[in-house]
């Protein structure tokens, strides 16, 4: 059964159709369509996805009721849309599988299941690979940032997408919730405010390294840039 529109949300229809013939004439020719993607995704990514599922599916984002395998998406996402390639795709999925999922061994079998450079993006993403209790976390960033100073651009690609969707989802808690959202994290307000401005800081020197860095990627680091700034207030 079919219900009456919303009246605040029918009104705003109204008012964007009656706006619509004096947008429209304005605009030229249509624009050339978008090149096609270098290549497609095949039936690795969905492998891979349930792969992820496997290894996170009752995992939380960290103090939430968000399913974790969310971020896996989201992350996904980012890299595809900044023009990313299927090995990468696949490992924005697997990403956090070693780190959260069982360490060196998960490696190993993604690395069998997925290939080498599947493996090698999902090696260089991770921080810690013992499958035990951590290193310190302090530690742990520090070894992460100065990694990525010399990481390939299909690693850098996937980290820079997993740091922009956290640091995005960050900026959307603290507008909903303040600053009591920093309890979740080990470093607390200052800690993960340092690792998130270093994090921007890095990759956007990454674009003054690598001038022929493309489009997508450069996008991303803005977005990184600006989600890190509004983190910051």
């Amino acid at each position: 059964m079919t219900r009456p529109p919303r009246p605040g949300m029918q009104q705003t229809l109204e008012a964007a159709l009656a706006a619509r013939d004096a947008v429209l004439p304005a605009k030229g020719a249509d624009p050339a369509p978008p090149a096609p993607p270098l290549e497609f995704p095949g039936p690795r990514l969905a492998e891979a996805l349930s792969f992820a599922i496997a290894v996170h599916g009752t995992q939380l984002r960290k103090g939430t009721a968000i399913p974790y395998v969310t971020h896996l998406l989201g992350v996904c996402a980012l890299v595809g849309e900044s023009g990313g390639r299927e090995d990468e795709l696949v490992a924005a999925l697997l990403h956090d599988a070693v780190e959260d999922g069982g360490g060196a061994p998960v490696l190993a079998e993604i690395r069998a299941r997925f290939g080498e450079g599947v493996a090698a993006i999902v090696a260089g993403c991770t921080d810690d690979d013992s499958g035990g209790e951590k290193a310190p976390w302090l530690d742990r960033k520090r070894a992460y940032l100065a990694h990525l100073a010399s990481a390939p651009l299909p690693v850098l690609r996937v980290s820079c997408a997993d740091k922009l969707h956290n640091a995005r989802a960050i900026a959307r808690d603290l507008r909903d919730h303040g600053p009591a959202v920093f309890r979740r994290f080990k470093a607390d307000r200052e800690g993960t405010l340092w690792y998130y401005r270093s994090l921007a800081r890095l990759f956007a020197a990454l674009v003054q390294d690598e001038p022929a860095l493309d489009p997508g990627f450069r996008s991303m680091i803005r977005d990184l840039r600006a989600s890190v700034a509004e983190m910051e207030g």
